[in-house]
């Protein structure tokens, strides 16, 4: 299995719902294979159900539970335990999604539980209020994502990228910031990380394309051609 150096660059590939069984085991294998070629961290979400076959079959992927309870074992019929997903080969989770909203304890329960067993957190936040909040509970990554443009294939302006980028450094510069509101080209992915985002990545771009691995090796070398620039 491959866990998360916490480093910058790195992108991640959500397919959320779009796809399972088959069909995003085919693109894990793909992208598998591309992230093998490039010098960053590239993380991957799947439905729970096929996590533990893409964590067996993949060596490059940071394989990515979109949502994880802060449960011990025991009672918790309906729940998932960071165990469970730890055993099945998971290394990062995402919490707080706009489509998975939690409360203020959940979040703090599922970030202390992954904490506990080595699982990376990649907590959503929608305003610069709220990503300055999350940062205070000292997750991994912060995706900073207005709900509003989620899916819209409309990126997040310029000031908002800086605000937030200022303000979770501001308050610990060891969290990684991820910006990721309507990318769906790799020409999003480009600006994105040379506006200073540390991370981002794509859904519908992606699954949606007409050649959803070759979307997702031009979005990787997007990746690259921002950080050289950056680094100029």
């Amino acid at each position: 299995m491959k866990r998360s150096t916490k480093n910058r660059p790195f992108f991640m590939i959500n397919p959320k719902s779009y796809l399972t069984g088959k069909h995003v085991h085919e693109l894990a294998i793909a992208a598998d294979r591309y992230a093998g070629e490039v010098d960053f961290d590239v993380y991957f979400t799947a439905q729970y159900v096929d996590l533990r076959l893409l964590a067996d079959q993949t060596k490059n992927l940071i394989i990515t539970a979109q949502h994880m309870d802060g449960i011990d074992l025991g009672r918790g019929m309906g729940f998932v335990t960071g165990d469970a997903l730890d055993e099945a080969g998971v290394t990062a989770v995402m919490l707080n999604h706009a489509e998975h909203p939690l409360t203020l304890a959940e979040l703090v329960a599922s970030i202390d539980k992954a904490k506990a067993i080595g699982i990376t957190t990649v907590v959503c936040a929608d305003s610069v209020k709220e990503a300055k909040a999350i940062a205070m509970l000292a997750p991994d990554i912060i995706l900073c994502e207005p709900t509003e443009l989620i899916g819209t294939g409309q990126t997040s302006d310029a000031s908002y990228i800086e605000k937030t980028n200022e303000e979770i450094r501001a308050i610990s510069p060891d969290i990684l910031v991820m910006q990721a509101a309507g990318i769906t080209s790799p020409e999003d992915v480009y600006y994105t990380i040379a506006k200073g985002a540390d991370g981002t990545g794509c859904t519908s771009g992606i699954v949606l394309a007409d050649d959803p691995s070759v979307m997702v090796r031009d979005m990787l070398q997007a990746v690259t051609d921002a950080t050289k620039t950056n680094r100029k």
